[in-house]
């Protein structure tokens, strides 16, 4: 059967959780554990952006080790550089939202095309979907690296349909970070916006997400019906 649609899904936010690394952080920096995770996970956004934005890249590791070290020097509690590479190696672990491997199953199962597509390095994040067990359930892994710039810049959507071989208006993002899916719709292409938490709040700037779910184990059924 002819795949009628590509769904590109965001990892981080979206397939794995990155504000779980407060349980690793718990051992290192106490009570600062859930504040550190969510600053260290902010910078790390922040320096995209902030790059794509002057055109001096560097990849997402890369950002993510310096928003490493802004976050201890803000929260003033330094850590010594074999915790820091402990750190580090924790993002290819990090764990997956419980209901993506029987979501993505159940999407392969009907004439859907999926990819990850991420800011990330294509190594990292096939090392991550790979010990996460759910790399064979997508058939590409989609990386804004080749590119040398980051989301949400239009190049890197027109990107992701190129990659799947689709017309934008058959490429869905899928992805709980609202800039990303404003990103997308900017760029042509049709998103579903993961509300993971009730009190999330959509950025008001008259875009819409074609779907807006809770969990990705309510898609199945609603592009049963498309």
């Amino acid at each position: 059967m002819e795949k009628t649609y590509a769904l590109g899904f965001d990892v981080y936010g979206t397939l794995v959780d990155p504000l779980a690394l407060a349980e690793t952080l718990r051992a290192l920096v106490g009570e600062q554990a859930v504040p550190f995770a969510g600053l260290w996970r902010a910078k790390q956004l922040e320096y995209s952006f902030r790059r794509g934005l002057m055109r001096r890249y560097v990849d997402f590791d890369v950002c993510t080790r310096q928003a490493l070290r802004c976050t201890q020097q803000t929260l003033h509690c330094e850590l010594p550089e074999s915790d820091q590479d402990r750190l580090m190696e924790a993002y290819l672990y990090l764990p997956m939202f419980p209901e993506v491997a029987a979501s993505l199953n159940a999407l392969k199962l009907q004439s859907l095309q999926l990819v990850a597509f991420s800011n990330g390095v294509e190594a990292s994040i096939r090392a991550l979907l790979a010990n996460a067990g759910v790399l064979p359930l997508l058939e590409d892994v989609v990386s804004v690296d080749d590119l040398r710039t980051f989301k949400p810049d239009p190049e890197v959507y027109a990107y992701l349909a190129r990659r799947t071989g689709r017309a934008p208006n058959q490429t869905w993002l899928v992805s709980s970070n609202a800039w990303d899916v404003i990103g997308a719709k900017a760029a042509g292409l049709r998103a579903v916006w993961v509300k993971r938490q009730p009190d999330m709040v959509f950025d008001p700037w008259d875009v819409e997400p074609d779907v807006t779910v809770s969990r990705l184990d309510e898609l199945p059924d609603w592009f049963a019906q498309k």
